[in-house]
């Protein structure tokens, strides 16, 4: 090969690995350079060292320009830009990760593109909400930069026009942040403004910042530079830049305040600050930096003193209002403070309401895959499918009634819109669709079964098409209206073809039999019923007596006396609670070791299945989460269990707080999560045959005196050879942890017990009730689906941990509880699953350091472990 090739296809591959090494600096960022053409595209932006892309593959439509005039510190990225010139309402779709912070900015920069000199003013939604209006008249070029949750794994940025000039957009950037940062009471945050305090003249992003987040200099002539070439850990939930904390503003008059202040237009605008320090001289033994942080004049934390090298940020966790439109945050110093104080960053956000709720995402996937599939492009098909109501696409009706709840499509009519082909089979997902609509159009091939089984339909208009073959018969129902005239070759049931008479006589002859069965079986009965007592009697005995036998044939548990049993229970004076099978009472051996005592019902036969069931699988099982057998009772009708007491009662008790239990911590709930999934582990994995618990709940879940898990009641525990599904036809469980796919199918396997895990889990996290009968949202997993399109955690969140907890390790915790609760089996993890990432949270969890709670409504985060704040 010829040296130059070689050398180019050396120097070619360099260059991928290092683009590769780029990407992987920037992992999730969507960096977009509007309007750059696609052969350009990417590129490196040179200050920055941020890769840049074309936008074409995420709008519709748009035309491109190249700017003119140029304003101030001007970025590679700005020098194209997309503009709108048709349609209301056009939108950008990225996709990102559901429940996710993002730092969202979008730039736009008018310069004179078009030599018209007219310059734009539009709005700019997120989703269906108003972000912001930009008014381009005022300034050449602008920016807008929000922290929001994103609240379906598709976000929607879009210009909308609202006069006669065309929006337009520079720039559009998407960075994923950490959740547990920058916390609201609800909604989202958006830029006011963020400084560094340096007399430099220089703006700091990417890569100086993790998150790019843009930070400008701040200087006033009261102030004096501080400055350090040491370096400054940085790493707390914020990362603000090093370089950043490396400069610092203290007062020159010594004894006056640091102050930033500044006018609000709006006297009802909510502000959350964010304060960053970092110590940057070395002083004295006899020195001391010490002040208190206000706002408007009240202290709101101090007094504090700041650590050399490390980064503190002091911030509210909820929104502050400023007097009459007057804003002022002050750092004063204390009474015994040798010297002034000094901030290095700060950083304010308005709080910014999206109340509309965005279609539900299945509606929208549907409606997008419906489009592909028939390649339909409608001038108002962008962007949010329902909502807000002008912009609605052509074709569609929704149910929006609400703003918290979000629209579902009810009506889809795409009559007359050239389809062909079959009918698609995204319909089916619409499923509060009322009416469909696909008449005078070129569709082929049958009706689908689907259509059918779509209950909500009450009009389907299917006429003048190419249909063939039979109508299912589902869709003849009453109720429905079914429009089908105009398929010549579509017709109802069976009249396609003419019967044979030998079909006929199949089901005349297999009905005789049938009813001769029938009969037979009912003279059995009654025969039995009028002379046979005895052995009926005896069918009822011998499976019971021979299968106790064989159950304590080989006993490595105690066996106890009834005698003893009225004995350790002190004549079964103290109950600890009740089942189907009878009840538990306290007791204790040799009067000291305590136990709980398991009493069999005389009256209760669902009661005796229950008690064989669970002596079948504790004589054979052992681990340090499941419930341990002591001995039992098996005396003539008398029959009993001994348990290991539990003196912490169960998790339900903790979580309700009834009976004066204590209010468990957030580790310590996900270290119980922990050892209960780890005994359904066991039982799935461990056992042979594997083991099915049936009835997991937070009542079943007991705790010993130090609060260790172990699993309880298998009274309706099932094996499952193999690994494999059984079926069961009596389905058992508890309403509201019950898998409801076992319970419409009856096939049992270790995921229905996922689905029960996960249940608890969202219990532990939420202390909701599993079902609440007075609210829309009537299950658990409802609620929590409800507050998770709002995107705000604190709602959910148990509000007896006042906000005490991890806020990465709880939206983990919740991720993983909807997987485990999703309705379908195959997409629930594996316990064993569950297991690894209930100790990623955990580790989480106690990695971060607490909060000083003395000092609420206003937190401290430090890159140093071992800081505590002070409070005087």
């Amino acid at each position: 090969m010829d040296t130059s090739l070689e050398l180019l296809l050396v120097l070619t591959a360099i260059l991928a690995i290092i683009h590769i090494v780029q990407a992987q600096d920037q992992k999730g960022f969507i960096s977009l350079d509007c309007g750059l053409p696609s052969n350009e595209s990417p590129y490196k932006e040179s200050s920055s060292g941020l890769w840049f892309s074309s936008d074409e593959n995420f709008t519709q439509g748009g035309k491109t320009g190249r700017v003119r005039e140029t304003p101030e510190r001007f970025a590679e990225q700005l020098n194209t830009l997309r503009y709108f010139p048709e349609g209301k309402r056009n939108c950008y779709n990225l996709n990102v990760e559901k429940g996710r912070r993002y730092l969202v900015r979008a730039t736009f920069v008018y310069g004179n593109y078009d030599g018209l000199g007219m310059k734009p003013v539009f709005d700019i939604h997120l989703g269906p909400n108003l972000w912001a209006t930009i008014d381009l008249q005022k300034v050449n070029g602008t920016v807008k930069d929000m922290l929001h949750i994103a609240a379906s794994s598709s976000m929607q940025i879009c210009l909308v026009k609202t006069g006669v000039t065309e929006p337009l957009i520079s720039s559009l950037e998407l960075r994923p942040m950490r959740n547990e940062s920058y916390i609201t009471e609800s909604g989202s945050l958006d830029r006011y403004f963020r400084y560094y305090l340096s007399e430099s003249s220089s703006q700091i992003r990417y890569s100086s910042d993790i998150y790019d987040r843009l930070w400008d200099p701040l200087f006033l002539k009261e102030w004096t530079q501080l400055s350090t070439a040491n370096n400054v850990g940085n790493n707390n939930s914020y990362r603000p830049p090093e370089m950043a904390l490396k400069t610092a503003a203290t007062p020159t008059n010594s004894s006056a305040p640091l102050t930033i202040r500044w006018t609000s237009e709006n006297p009802d605008e909510r502000y959350y600050c964010y304060a960053h320090f970092s110590e940057t001289e070395d002083l004295q033994a006899n020195e001391t930096r010490e002040f208190n942080v206000t706002w408007n004049g009240i202290r709101f934390f101090g007094p504090f003193v700041p650590r050399r090298g490390i980064i503190n940020t002091i911030f509210r966790t909820s929104p502050a209002t400023c007097i009459e439109g007057i804003c002022r945050f002050e750092l004063i110093r204390t009474d015994r403070s040798t010297r002034p104080p000094l901030l290095n960053a700060f950083e304010v956000y308005t709080v910014i309401q999206f109340p509309q709720s965005e279609t539900d995402e299945s509606d929208v996937g549907a409606m997008k895959s419906i489009a592909a599939t028939y390649a339909l492009s409608r001038i108002n098909w962008k962007g949010d499918p329902c909502v807000p109501r002008q912009f609605g696409w052509d074709g569609l009706n929704c149910s929006n009634t609400d703003m918290s709840m979000p629209p579902r499509i009810t009506t889809l009519n795409l009559s007359s819109s050239g389809l062909a082909g079959t009918i698609a089979d995204a319909v089916q997902n619409l499923t509060q669709l009322e009416t469909l609509d696909l008449s005078n159009n070129s569709l082929t091939g049958g009706v689908p079964d689907f259509l059918g089984n779509m209950k909500s339909l009450l009009v389907i208009n299917l006429s003048r098409n190419n249909l063939n073959g039979s109508i299912p018969q589902a869709l003849q129902r009453e109720g429905l209206q079914l429009f089908v005239e105009g398929n010549p070759r579509l017709c109802f049931s069976d009249s396609c073809k003419k019967p044979h008479k030998k079909k006929i006589i199949v089901p005349i002859v297999a009905s005789v039999a049938s009813a001769a069965i029938v009969i037979a079986v009912l003279v059995l009965l009654l025969v039995l019923k009028k002379g046979k007592p005895a052995i009926l009697q005896g069918l009822h005995l011998l499976p019971r007596t021979s299968s106790m036998n064989a159950t304590f044939a080989e006993k490595n548990s105690r066996r106890f006396t009834y005698s003893e049993v009225i004995k350790m229970t002190n004549n079964f004076q103290r109950v600890l609670g009740e089942g189907g099978f009878g009840m538990v009472y306290h007791g204790s051996v040799k009067g000291s070791k305590q136990v709980a005592v398991k009493v069999l019902s005389q009256s209760s036969t669902q009661g005796y299945k229950e008690f064989k069931a669970e002596v079948d699988l504790l004589l054979r099982v052992h681990h340090t989460n499941l419930v341990s057998l002591v001995g039992y009772c098996y005396e003539g009708d008398q029959l009993a269990l001994v348990y290991e007491f539990l003196p912490n009662g169960d998790l339900k008790q903790h979580l309700s707080g009834k009976g004066g239990t204590s209010v468990i911590n957030w580790s310590t709930r996900l270290q119980i999560a922990l050892e209960a999934a780890s005994g359904l582990e066991y039982l799935h994995i461990g056992c042979t045959p594997p083991m099915v618990h049936r009835d997991v709940k937070t009542a079943n879940i007991l705790l010993d005196a130090d609060l260790k898990a172990k699993l309880a009641d298998f009274g309706l525990s099932r094996s499952f050879q193999g690994g494999v599904e059984s079926h069961d036809t009596a389905v058992a469980g508890t309403l509201g942890y019950l898998d409801p796919e076992y319970h419409s199918s009856g096939r049992l396997g270790e995921k229905s017990d996922v689905y029960s895990f996960g249940i608890v889990l969202l219990e532990m996290i939420t202390n909701q009730p599993v079902i609440n009968q007075t609210s829309e949202s009537s299950h658990i997993t409802q609620w929590v689906g409800f507050k998770l399109n709002r995107g705000d955690i604190v709602e959910i969140m148990d509000p007896n941990l006042h906000k005490d907890y991890d806020f990465n390790s709880a939206w983990r915790a919740l991720e993983l509880a909807m997987l485990c609760a999703n309705p379908s089996s195959s997409k629930r993890p594996s316990m064993s699953q569950v297991i690894h990432e209930i100790k990623e949270c955990l580790a989480c969890a106690k990695s971060v350091i607490g909060k000083n709670l003395e000092l609420e409504p206003q937190e401290i985060m430090s890159s140093d472990t071992s800081m505590v704040p002070m409070a005087r």
